[in-house]
């Protein structure tokens, strides 16, 4: 598959999508996003993906925001489109049946913010820098910024991002809990490489459910949430990899798991 503004590769069931506009820091424009949308539907569908890393291209940006240069003289009706656009390609990231680890290596600012909210975990390099300064230009984020940002830092914590736009460093994303680790520029892809092959030797099914499990019970009440759980608890054992799994347990030896 060849992108005009993504790099792509998979080894051993890693996938990496690299936003490859580095010129413009890897602004999402239109066609970044409509590639990205076409790149995450081939990976649902791909079966010998079973994690996604997604990073930015270049030593400065995962990504700095939407391209400002494009949005600039857009009309409302033009506007409400492209972030539905946005809203869109959050969801595919979100709901996609495999985990997506976002390898922020740079600035993640706006959308390049949002684009890392949506995925499951957030590793971040010391040179990492977060913020939705989307108020410093007279208008609001567009990707879900004030829906998930509020939602995984709390609602004090993000109000204040959200209107003083204001960009914090790593450390501080990490103390707020928007990162899950922090790690030296030079080691950021390695260790998004390391958790991902971790990750990806565990029971595939089992891994997609507590993803399903995670986002659909965050949007539901505790009862509800803790009954959704259960169902998918009994799916499991409908699969060959519980079989595996226990089985391999009690024979004390790796599980050899085939996503069944």
């Amino acid at each position: 598959m060849t992108f005009e503004n993504l790099l792509y590769e998979c080894h051993d069931g890693i996938a990496t999508v690299t936003v490859n506009r580095p010129k413009a820091l890897n602004a999402l424009n239109q066609a970044t996003l409509k590639e990205l949308l076409c790149l995450f539907a081939e990976i649902r569908d791909d079966d010998s993906v079973k994690i996604v890393i997604l990073t930015g291209a270049g030593e400065k940006a995962f990504v700095a925001g939407a391209d400002i240069a494009e949005m600039q003289s857009i009309d409302a009706a033009t506007g409400r489109q492209f972030a539905l656009l946005g809203h869109q390609l959050a969801a595919t990231i979100e709901t996609l049946p495999k985990p997506v680890i976002a390898a922020v290596n740079g600035f993640a600012l706006g959308g390049g913010c949002e684009l890392a909210l949506c995925c499951d975990i957030r590793l971040a390099s010391e040179t990492a820098r977060f913020g939705q300064p989307e108020v410093n230009l007279g208008v609001i984020p567009g990707f879900g910024g004030t829906q998930r940002l509020p939602r995984l830092i709390g609602k004090g914590r993000a109000c204040e991002l959200l209107m003083t736009g204001d960009m914090i460093d790593a450390s501080e994303a990490h103390r707020i809990g928007l990162v899950n680790k922090v790690l030296p520029a030079e080691d950021l892809l390695a260790a998004a490489t390391k958790m991902a092959t971790k990750i990806a030797s565990k029971g595939p099914v089992a891994v997609s459910l507590v993803k399903s499990a995670l986002h659909d019970g965050l949007e539901s009440d505790l009862a509800r949430a803790c009954a959704h759980e259960a169902d998918l608890f009994g799916l499991c054992f409908a699969t060959a990899d519980q079989k595996e799994g226990m089985l391999a347990f009690l024979e004390k030896r790796p599980a050899k798991f085939e996503g069944k």
